[in-house]
């Protein structure tokens, strides 16, 4: 009896199996990945509360150098991160992005929503008695996962303009947090190996350059890549943005590798890295005691009034006064109520935020879980406002005839 032929083993192929694509092209729609990530946050908050021990002893389980808690924020977001570094790159080169004068505004929108949430935090915590100055890092940042995932699930057939602005000012606005976090709480930074970390990215650009293809040349540099930047001090998924945004974006070739790649890689993160990482983030122990004491608090006070307040405030006001004061301006079909929406949505600041608590009040577990409790109080505040607003002007759109297609 003679064996038959083995089928050659072939990674990153389009499947032919019509319930795999069928799998893949749902998970493509980002409803699907924003249904699964707040379902994931959902389960997360019920079993941190209700089964705590066993919650926290499967997050703090090692696998190799890193718990597993650890391992979905810095390894599996970093998909995350990569595919939105591909989405960013195209819309850079060709989308609504591609004019820097319209690329200008949500930059600078960023900056701002930063700048301000940090000063509202410091105003309230310098001035009342019990303060706490050293939180002012904690709601300068948006967490771009959930944020994404919101508009997604309300506001996806708003303009594409609005995505890509929320996007542009998410990661600029957690390059801006990463950028804080290394400069301010890495105290170890390894200069060594964040110079690794720029070979590889200066070897993925020159291929990309070359237009040389092949998974077997991609694959192991993208992870020489991230262990390079985890090993510098740097949070490793800033290698995800790096290497989206340094790859080779030429829309009239029909194997441009931005769309191929973000092809394959959307389903893996909207379906698996997203909500996984959330399960293991997303678990914040809420005793009623400190809500209850979340009310007098000026930590907890600066840390909501910043994400809710101050990224209002920061993003809308940095956006007006870029169009009023430069050549640069918003793109034509995107409406200032829309752009006021985002900003409400930039105040969903919880994963990054909740890494930064933890950095500001590291060995001080009442302050971080104070701290992180006020998180999830702005973040779900914002998210519910935002959700509403997007839901209004979605309304808005259609009575106007103006929705794009879902």
């Amino acid at each position: 009896m003679t064996d038959k032929p083995r089928r050659p083993i072939v990674l990153f192929r389009s499947s032919d199996n019509e319930d795999t694509r069928a799998v893949s092209d749902i998970l493509r729609h980002e409803t699907t990945g924003g249904a699964l990530m707040l379902a994931a946050t959902v389960v997360a908050l019920i079993w941190a509360n209700f089964g705590t021990e066993i919650y926290e002893g499967l997050r703090s389980t090692y696998l190799g150098p890193m718990d597993i808690a650890h391992w979905a924020s810095s390894g599996l977001l970093t998909i995350f991160f990569f595919v939105a570094g591909l989405e960013l790159k195209r819309e850079l080169t060709s989308g609504s992005l591609a004019k820097p004068a319209q690329a200008l505004v949500p930059i600078v929108a960023a900056v701002c929503g930063m700048i301000v949430p940090a000063l509202i935090y410091l105003a309230i915590n310098s001035t009342a008695p019990g303060g706490d100055p050293r939180g002012w890092a904690i709601p300068m940042a948006t967490d771009i996962a959930f944020a994404m995932a919101i508009l997604a699930a309300v506001g996806s057939r708003l303009p594409n303009s609005l995505r890509a602005f929320l996007l542009t000012l998410a990661i600029v606005d957690d390059l801006g947090a990463i950028i804080v976090i290394a400069v301010v709480f890495t105290s170890d930074l390894n200069l060594l190996w964040l110079a690794g970390a720029g070979v590889c990215l200066l070897l993925w650009w020159l291929l990309q350059r070359k237009h040389i293809t092949g998974w077997y040349l991609y694959v192991p540099l993208a992870i020489i890549t991230w262990y390079c930047m985890y090993a510098s001090g740097v949070h490793a998924t800033i290698a995800g943005v790096a290497l989206g945004m340094l790859s080779r974006s030429t829309p009239d070739d029909p194997h441009d590798p931005v769309d191929r790649w973000q092809h394959f890689w959307h389903p893996i993160s909207a379906g698996f890295a997203v909500p996984i990482f959330a399960l293991f983030s997303a678990g914040v122990l809420l005793p009623p005691e400190l809500l209850a004491d979340m009310v007098t608090r000026p930590m907890a006070l600066g840390i909501a009034a910043g994400l809710i307040v101050g990224k209002v405030i920061g993003v809308f006001g940095g956006a007006y006064l870029t169009t009023r004061l430069t050549n640069a301006s918003l793109a034509p079909d995107l409406r200032w109520s829309e752009v006021l929406a985002a900003s409400v949505l930039a105040g969903v600041g919880f994963t990054v935020a909740i890494f930064i608590s933890e950095l500001t009040f590291a060995g001080e577990p009442v302050l971080v879980d104070e701290a992180k409790a006020s998180v999830l109080f702005a973040s779900a505040t914002a998210a519910v406002v935002a959700a509403v607003f997007l839901r209004i002007l979605v309304r808005r759109r259609a009575r106007d005839g103006e929705l794009t297609d879902d």
